[in-house]
């Protein structure tokens, strides 16, 4: 075999390796390509009529999901693309209530400007106004219960910092109740029992008025 039917059938393995290995990695419902020298996928899921978010490949670093049915994202759904650079998620019926909040806060930490490109259209009185300018008072009035667990830590915290402040007080209160014990066990060493200052044997004594 030739040195150039060797080098082409070598790169011609490769390709299909990468493809398959590309193909086990991509969305069914999505493209995907590599980025060359970057390393990483380009996976552009736009325009597919998707109801939800696919599973997606780690080493993502743009991804395109505008223009489909999105209305939420599940908490924890795209914690995993850590190398994520470009993201486009606009043109999606986003319903903007509390489960719109991990969408929000993911998309204030790794891709503010996609963030500015999200409109909500629903419900009714947040329809068509931007993601970024909704308050957690205008996401459903969102309340974000503590785990069991740190409401257990909460108010064991605040039983040992309330016994500390009361022992804190306890402790200045005696410490100035013994300090005035002190002066009138010192006192009465120059008064006796009618009130009178004692002096000296040769000096006169006083009462006190």
């Amino acid at each position: 075999m030739k040195k150039t039917e060797l080098t082409a059938l070598v790169g011609f393995s490769v390709s299909l390796l990468l493809a398959v290995a590309l193909s086990g990695a991509c969305p069914p419902s999505c493209s995907c390509k590599t980025l060359g020298d970057r390393k990483g996928l380009q996976v552009d899921c736009g325009s597919r009529g998707l109801r939800e978010v696919p599973a997606l490949p780690v080493d993502t670093r743009r991804l395109y999901l505008q223009n489909n049915s999105l209305t939420t994202v599940p908490p924890g759904s795209l914690d995993s693309l850590s190398s994520l650079e470009e993201l486009e998620v606009f043109d999606n019926p986003w319903n903007c209530d509390c489960g719109i909040l991990y969408l929000k806060l993911w998309l204030e930490d790794v891709s503010a400007p996609s963030l500015a490109s999200v409109r909500c259209a629903s419900p009714a009185p947040v329809s068509t106004k931007p993601l970024v300018q909704l308050t957690g008072n205008e996401l459903g009035a969102c309340k974000r219960l503590l785990p069991i667990k740190c409401v257990e830590f909460f108010w064991r915290d605040l039983i040992l910092i309330a016994g500390a402040i009361i022992t804190l007080i306890l402790v200045a209160w005696a410490l100035k109740f013994s300090k005035k014990l002190l002066c009138q066990i010192k006192l009465s060493r120059y008064y006796d029992s009618g009130g009178y200052l004692l002096g000296r044997p040769s000096s006169k004594t006083y009462k006190i008025q």
